[in-house]
C-alpha cells in the first residue's frame, strides 16, 4: 500500500453510522501522537466512540503511561471529533490504559509509517520480543524446583 492509499481498517468500536465513521476516521488522521509522528487513528490509540443523546463518549489509550502530553492529546482528538461531528453538543474523553496499548493495534498503513520512519516493523520486533519473554518464563518455570 502507497502512502496516497486511504486505508479503509476501523480499528475500535462505535455506534455510529459509516459515514460518520469515515467522518470520524478522516478527522483523527490529523492528530498526531506528540512522542511518535503517526496519527492517533493509525496508531490505534481509539478504542471505542459512542454517540448517546449528542454527547460523544470516547475511550483511547497512549502508547506509553504517564504521557505528559495526554492531556493536550485528548483534547486536541476532541477538537477534531468535535469539527467533524458538529452534531455532538458534548465529548468526553476518557484515557484507559485496560487493555494497555500494543503495536498490535495499528492499521496496516500505521505500521508502514513507523517502518519508514524508523526503519524496522514494530509489530514484528513486539511479537518476537513477546515470544523470548514467553520462552524466558517458561524456562524458569522448568528450572525452578
Amino acid at each position: 500500500m502507497s502512502s496516497n492509499e486511504v486505508n479503509e481498517e476501523v480499528n475500535f468500536t462505535s455506534n455510529l453510522p459509516p459515514d460518520k465513521v469515515k467522518r470520524v476516521v478522516e478527522a483523527l488522521r490529523d492528530v498526531y501522537d506528540p512522542e511518535i509522528p503517526i496519527n492517533v487513528y493509525d496508531l490505534g490509540l481509539i478504542y471505542d466512540i459512542r454517540l448517546e443523546d449528542k454527547k460523544l463518549k470516547v475511550k483511547m489509550t497512549l502508547t506509553a503511561v504517564g504521557c505528559p502530553l495526554s492531556q493536550d492529546l485528548g483534547y486536541r482528538v476532541g477538537e477534531a471529533l468535535q469539527a467533524a461531528l458538529p452534531e455532538a453538543s458534548d465529548i468526553d474523553i476518557d484515557v484507559v490504559f485496560d487493555p494497555p496499548w500494543t503495536p498490535l493495534r495499528m492499521t496496516n498503513l500505521g505500521r508502514e509509517m513507523f517502518k519508514a520512519i524508523y526503519g524496522y516493523d514494530i509489530v514484528e520486533q513486539w511479537q518476537a520480543q513477546q515470544a523470548q519473554a514467553q520462552e524466558t518464563q517458561t524456562g524458569l518455570a522448568i528450572a525452578t524446583p
